[in-house]
């Protein structure tokens, strides 16, 4: 077993303190968005021992530190990459592509000469991008589009043209093919509304909220918080037509390839497929491309996928996701001592990322036997076995089913 050392992203949209407080470092005052615990190429995390990032150190032992099934199904490479995340102003309005359309992509722009920090670039590697994420504290999210009938009822009275638009639309058609034509008059780059039409949306959901008379005073709310955000940016708009979504502190939610979603605020981990392809709407100031969005993005009306936790042990529970790439659990033990023998087995197997939320623990296997706090992690090599963990606290366990 190794300790790693998350690589750090300052994205506009993180919070100064939260991850600062997480992984008891001194905040420095920009904003810290994620930590990366896993062997994307793109920002690997390091071996602490030796400073190896990740990737290199598994490429140079694919079968001892992945076990012979995981090397062989997922071509020598982590499938899985572990995060905790912290919005503190909204993300993007993005969907994440399915695995053929991400490898069919990133071999055309190879082909173009693109290189891979080229901000023309959509894709940044050939793999899907589901994910799941798991609150840590109360964490707030736009996923997935209501049904239209749903959608124009909220439409409905804000008075002005381009939500009467919308909801004629809608009433017209109420099913997936009218609620993409209502998606792609607002972000298609040929029919997307001015920013003066936008504001005027977002000044009728605020009026019509403080008067009292929402049919959603959550999104009319949600819709205000974005437009003082990103002014005049048309998926401001769009988010009238999706699910608001409050995970408190052990809920989960999971995201399937073109499912169209933002986070708005809080605290999680979230554990994903290995990429970094993210394909935006609006909402960001990076690259922007909605016909790319329009082509890989689901219209059905689907309720967002809440993730029960599933009892394994009386100490662990699992978020299971419909994919092969990962699985997540969450260990809770109170033993009181710190040096009490480990002796709570976790199940999993294969290569294996253990974080600690909290308190203070200790892990062991074949390889021998770490402490482990607040905002540490341990990579434990496939073949590590069985991990057993003493102490007080709570970890998550990232592994491949």
């Amino acid at each position: 077993m190794w300790e790693l050392e998350g690589t750090v992203q300052h994205y506009a949209w993180g919070s100064a303190a939260a991850l600062p407080s997480f992984l008891g470092r001194p905040s420095d005052g920009t904003p810290w968005a994620e930590v990366w615990y896993g062997a994307h190429p793109l920002a690997p995390a390091t071996l602490r021992e030796t400073s190896a990032p990740l990737d290199r150190a598994i490429e140079a032992e694919p079968q001892r530190l992945l076990g012979e099934e995981v090397m062989r199904a997922f071509d020598g490479h982590l499938p899985y990459l572990l995060k905790v995340i912290a919005p503190e102003r909204p993300l993007s309005l993005q969907v994440h592509p399915s695995r053929e359309h991400a490898a069919e992509s990133f071999a055309a722009e190879n082909a173009a000469g693109l290189p891979l920090d080229s901000p023309q670039r959509n894709y940044r590697d050939d793999n899907h991008k589901p994910e799941l994420v798991v609150a840590l504290e109360h964490f707030e999210a736009l996923c997935g589009f209501r049904t239209p009938r749903r959608a124009a009822a909220i439409l409905a009275g804000l008075g002005t043209d381009l939500t009467d638009r919308l909801y004629a639309l809608l009433v017209q058609h109420p099913h997936a093919h009218g609620m993409r034509a209502a998606f792609r008059t607002l972000v298609s780059p040929s029919m997307r509304p001015d920013p003066e039409t936008v504001a005027r949306v977002a000044s009728a959901c605020a009026s019509r909220y403080e008067r009292g008379q929402s049919p959603s005073p959550r999104i009319d709310r949600t819709v205000w918080l974005l437009h003082e955000h990103f002014p005049g940016d048309p998926g401001v708009v769009a988010a009238l037509l999706l699910n608001p979504v409050t995970l408190h502190p052990g809920e989960a939610m999971f995201v399937p390839a073109g499912a169209i979603h933002a986070y708005l605020s809080g605290l999680a981990v979230e554990i994903m497929a290995a990429s970094d392809n993210v394909l935006r709407a609006g909402l960001s100031p990076k690259r922007v491309d909605a016909d790319e969005v329009l082509q890989c993005v689901s219209v059905v009306a689907a309720p967002p996928l809440r993730v029960a936790a599933e009892r394994l042990t009386p100490a662990t529970v699992a978020y299971y996701a419909p994919i092969d790439d990962f699985e997540l659990s969450l260990t809770t033990i109170a033993d009181g001592s710190g040096g009490t023998p480990p002796h709570h087995a976790i199940p999993g197997s294969g290569p294996r990322i253990l974080l600690a939320l909290d308190g203070e623990l200790t892990v062991e296997s074949a390889m021998g036997r770490r402490s482990l706090e607040r905002g540490r992690a341990l990579f434990v090599p496939a073949v590590a076995g069985v991990v057993r963990v003493g102490g007080s606290g709570r970890l998550v366990q990232a592994s491949v089913p």
